[in-house]
């Protein structure tokens, strides 16, 4: 008979519900509620997160939904995964596994009509998954550090960098509890940000904002193990700043990688980002659902995270992949509405019809149909939700082939 009893700790700004069992072999999650914002309602936003801790030490990971207002698939995945998790037993599980639904309340919250949009901070302008803390932009000089850990192992050497990169992101919390304050994106970005930088692997769940295959991104050097979510399409993002949630958390990491190399000395820490892209969004479609829950057993599995003698890890999945600066997008050259567009996942060859669009000028004329034709190879993976369009608007991308 189950025992469940609540400890609600009001001495820090993180509140723990602890339930407890007396089957302690099975995985309970640590439920903590971590107060964001209070608005001028009085009413307050919350993130909580949802943590398993295996029987033996391992690594940690970090999986958040949600973070644009309209992608809301990756709810479904981590829901489907908590009721997984708490189905083993607790030697089945090597490590930590932290779970974040929701993780930007505000976003999510955000309505326009009937539609949700929150992929910007309506305050600010900023897109919410361009404002996080990059360690390498604030400390640049990293060949130095490079140097100073030439002869050291892996695990010496992450533990050292780690140690720098924690000093550094802690200091930020002085200006947050300044009488001054700061903006909002500030201090959400700092609870955000806090939760996973001392993980091994993030995994950033989203989806399109129009409509779009399941596909996802990875870091240079990773693309093995990106085979692993089992995804048919993959794009490697060979241009990035830092500030998305998932290139500020490895930048870092792959920038001392790429010090170590200068120096001859070729190495790769096991730290991963992925942002696994399911579906469309405002929906929850159950086949991208489904495939991000598969994919990421899969990859805990292969990761020795979870070790489930029963299944076995599928170690290849073929993938079409690209480079983000390869994926050719197309805008429109007139204002009108959209038909005959090409349906997702068509194969498209140079010179095949892409898309038609009907345009009514104000030209003393009758309406024309211009019809639009593929300038390369590729498959269309993306497509714009809205299909009347100004000139100049998004319309679909291709991946090339």
């Amino acid at each position: 008979m189950h025992q469940n009893s609540t400890f609600v700790s009001y001495s820090s700004e993180i509140i723990l519900i602890r339930v407890q069992s007396d089957k302690v072999s099975k995985l309970i999650p640590k439920i903590s509620t971590i107060p964001l914002l209070q608005l001028a309602s009085g009413d307050r936003l919350a993130l909580q997160v949802y943590q398993f801790t295996g029987a033996r030490p391992g690594k940690k990971v970090y999986l958040q939904a949600n973070l644009h207002g309209a992608e809301i698939a990756g709810n479904a995945v981590i829901h489907q995964l908590i009721q997984f998790l708490m189905t083993l037993d607790s030697t089945q599980l090597v490590g930590q596994v932290w779970l974040v639904p929701v993780c930007n309340p505000l976003s999510a919250n955000q309505r326009m009509h009937h539609y949700s949009s929150g992929r910007f901070n309506i305050y600010d302008g900023q897109d919410w998954n361009r404002i996080f803390w990059d360690y390498e932009k604030e400390h640049p000089d990293l060949m130095t550090f490079a140097k100073s850990q030439a002869n050291l192992d892996l695990p010496t050497i992450r533990h050292n960098y780690l140690a720098q990169i924690r000093i550094a992101f802690h200091k930020l919390l002085d200006e947050i509890q300044a009488p001054s304050g700061v903006p909002f994106s500030d201090s959400y970005r700092y609870k955000l940000q806090s939760l996973c930088f001392d993980a091994d692997y993030v995994i950033d769940l989203h989806t399109s904002t129009n409509q779009a295959v399941d596909y996802l991104y990875y870091f240079q050097n990773r693309q093995e193990n990106a085979r692993l979510f089992q995804f048919d399409y993959g794009i490697l993002l060979d241009e990035y700043d830092g500030d998305a949630f998932d290139e500020a958390f490895i930048k870092p990491w792959l920038a001392l990688e790429d010090c170590f190399r200068d120096l001859g000395r070729n190495i790769c820490f096991d730290i991963e980002a992925w942002t696994l892209e399911l579906g469309s969004g405002m929906q929850l479609n159950p086949e991208s659902v489904s495939r991000g829950i598969r994919g990421i057993q899969n990859y805990l599995m292969a990761k020795g995270v979870l070790d489930l003698p029963q299944q076995v890890s599928h170690p290849s999945h073929p993938m079409i992949t690209a480079t983000k600066t390869q994926v050719k997008k197309y805008y429109a050259t007139v204002g009108g509405m959209v038909q005959a567009r090409a349906p997702l996942g068509t194969t498209i060859h140079p010179g095949e019809h892409l898309y038609q669009v009907l345009s009514f000028n104000k030209d003393e004329k009758l309406p024309t149909l211009i019809n639009i034709y593929a300038e390369q190879s590729g498959i269309v993976y993306d497509v714009s939700t809205n299909q009347a369009v100004n000139e100049g608007e998004y319309i679909l991308s291709l991946i090339p082939i």
